[in-house]
């Protein structure tokens, strides 16, 4: 959906009903995003936007795409050492996961009731499947590391969509 604007509007009265317009345009055809900023910048006016992928028949939609992985540690959380081991190997593989994508986030969840662990690196659409055609390096590597942590288990991976609202 390429949403044109009009440079003509002489009236607060005509601005109003175009941002209106806009808006409008924009609620019925779903959600929109903006695919590359500064191509559009670079063109006078142009704005290049592009539909995230509709999910549940148009009621959400994604453009960010997670690849998540999760263990259990030994507790309790405060005084554990295989959850420090995991910080530890953390602050190690985080510069390496950043770097994957500019758009990278990554999180770490920890839960200190049920003692699950999960790195979740999320990335745009279009930077997720070179990641994954790469075996979602350094993933691994990194999964190797965690198993071999004395009171780790469940060591599992998943793919998931992570919007931020």
């Amino acid at each position: 959906v390429t949403l044109p604007f009009c440079a003509m509007a002489s009236s607060r009265h005509s601005s109003v009903a175009l941002i209106v317009l806009t808006i409008g345009v924009c609620f019925l055809s779903g959600p929109v995003f903006v695919h590359d900023a500064s191509a559009a910048a670079s063109q006078r006016g142009a704005h290049l936007v592009r539909r995230a992928v509709p999910l549940a028949n148009g009621a959400m939609s994604f453009d960010r795409v997670c690849r998540e992985w999760r263990c259990k540690y030994t507790g309790p959380a405060e005084e554990s050492a295989s959850l420090e081991a995991l910080a530890k190997l953390m602050d190690e593989y985080l510069p390496a996961l950043k770097a994957i994508s500019p758009g990278a986030k990554v999180n770490r969840m920890v839960c200190g009731g049920c003692l699950d662990f999960k790195l979740m690196t999320t990335l745009p659409l279009d930077d997720f499947g070179p990641w994954e055609e790469k075996g979602f390096a350094p993933e691994a590597e990194f999964l190797e590391k965690i198993k071999a942590i004395e009171g780790v288990s469940q060591v599992e991976t998943q793919t998931i969509t992570n919007m931020e609202f």
